[in-house]
């Protein structure tokens, strides 16, 4: 029986309730909420209140939407003790990692909160005849569109980048995973004028489409798949739209010669493990020379056979469950048909009696196989080995993703100088976690478009008029 109802729509400080869907949990396949579902004609409201919000509040003082975003900031630290269980409940993370989550996403608010006057600091600009003023605009309503891995981090950083800029924002939070971005909303909406936030759930392409094709939306911005992610920039294109697309990856980690093995394989693990293998940084294919092949295979195995998927709250376990059963069985059967082709498999052990767990898995010597030309999203790894840098570099580029990669190595500037010649938009070298609110955050090729955090996630949001004055 659900015992939590989330609302189909917020909108202008109304409550929408709609039809109830619900809400699983994937460590029992039971639902634990309820969420109402909204349509078109709910999406067509919430645009028109954000669009009578956007004067007053793209011409608020810089210094007042800053105060905003600090208190948010400040709401979801004192609410991470009920906001963290429900975030380990819907999308199946450990509950630190839920935990850590809620921080992470302050930490945008309080980020984007200092924005304003960055960019005020960088508007003057002078010649030996002119002096120019570079002013940044708000662009307009934002549409920001979230998905399920990350249910409040990544509408966070959305949010916190438009609002600061002066954008009223409508979410769409994906439907799998509503119960966090609610609490969200909720926070922003004790702290921002009516109509500047605003949320809508329902069917993700209904509700997607909708607003995109709303002519008063002046940006959209995505987190999901390459696929979905090219289905949205044709319909925004359409309108000229502006799009900011945090889209898939394959996130290579290359272990240089010089790698010290052990340190290579713990940041190899909490670079797949974190958040159940389920994010789109998530390692995915490790590149190990020959020299070191044996020893690190030997090494990677003992560790990856020790891992133990659990429930989120369960002490002593390394990953939950991925978000439904369907993913286990498509992970389980890129694995099975590696094997049936004579690929080695290293396994860890076995999660609980139900649920959507399943056991972290190596695919030795992976080239050739189904798994290999993938995405993998989940807790398995595709090993292989190489000889030539070069060739690693040539081949990784020719993916035509990038969005994360990784790199290990002693020497640090050799490590650097190959992570540069890495056409990815995140590197980390010598670190599973590379993202941080204060740089940017996107790919190469079909990895996306544009950036979030740092200024260049605040830049997607603004317009640049230059003013031309004679000295």
């Amino acid at each position: 029986m659900s015992t939590l109802s989330i609302p189909a729509a917020r909108i202008g400080g109304d409550i929408l309730a709609g039809a109830a869907h619900d809400v699983i949990d994937p460590a029992t396949g039971a639902a634990f909420a309820s969420v109402g579902w909204a349509g078109a004609a709910d999406v067509e409201r919430a645009v028109s209140v954000a669009a009578g919000a956007f004067a007053a509040w793209s011409t608020t003082p810089a210094r007042e939407r800053a105060a905003a975003l600090r208190a948010i900031a400040a709401d979801l630290r004192a609410e991470a003790a009920e906001i963290a269980p429900a975030i380990a409940a819907e999308s199946g993370k450990l509950l630190p990692e839920a935990t850590a989550e809620v921080e992470f996403s302050a930490k945008y608010f309080d980020w984007f909160a200092e924005a304003p006057a960055i960019a005020e600091e960088e508007a003057g600009r002078v010649t030996p005849m002119r002096r120019f003023r570079v002013r940044r605009h708000p662009v307009g309503v934002v549409a920001a569109i979230g998905t399920w891995n990350f249910p409040l981090s990544i509408p966070a950083r959305k949010i916190a980048a438009s609002i600061a800029a002066g954008c009223p924002t409508v979410l769409k939070p994906s439907e799998r995973t509503p119960v966090s971005s609610d609490a969200l909303v909720r926070i922003c909406e004790r702290h921002l004028p009516v109509g500047v936030i605003g949320q809508v759930i329902g069917d993700g392409i209904e509700i997607s489409n909708a607003l995109i094709d709303d002519p008063r939306i002046a940006a959209v911005t995505f987190t999901g798949s390459t696929a979905i992610g090219t289905i949205i920039a044709e319909r925004a294109g359409r309108s000229l739209t502006r799009a900011c697309l945090e889209l898939g990856g394959r996130a290579p980690f290359i272990v240089r010669e010089d790698a010290d093995v052990a340190d290579a394989v713990e940041h190899l693990l909490i670079a797949k493990l974190r958040n159940n293998g389920e994010s789109c940084i998530a390692a995915n294919t490790v590149f190990v020379p020959r020299s070191l092949a044996e020893e690190f295979r030997a090494v990677l195995a003992a560790r990856i056979e020790a891992t133990r998927p659990g429930a989120q709250s369960d002490d002593d376990v390394d990953f939950g469950p991925l978000i439904d059963a369907g993913a286990v069985e498509r992970l389980n059967s890129l694995v099975q048909k590696a094997e049936q082709a004579g690929k080695r498999v290293v396994r860890g052990q076995d999660g609980p009696d139900g649920g959507a767990f399943m056991a972290a898995a190596v695919v030795e010597d992976a080239r050739g196989t189904e798994l290999y030309d993938q995405e993998i999203f989940g807790p398995v790894l595709a090993l292989v080995t190489y000889d030539e840098e070069d060739a690693v570099v040539e081949e990784v580029n020719a993916w035509g993703v990038g969005l994360a990669g990784y790199v290990c190595g002693r020497d640090l500037a050799a490590a650097q100088d190959l992570a540069e010649r890495l056409r990815i938009g995140i590197v980390g070298i010598n670190n599973g976690a590379p993202n941080t609110p204060e740089v940017p955050f996107g790919g190469f090729g079909g990895s996306g478009i544009g950036r979030e955090g740092g200024m260049e996630g605040y830049d997607e949001f603004t317009e640049l008029q230059s003013l031309s004055i004679a000295r």
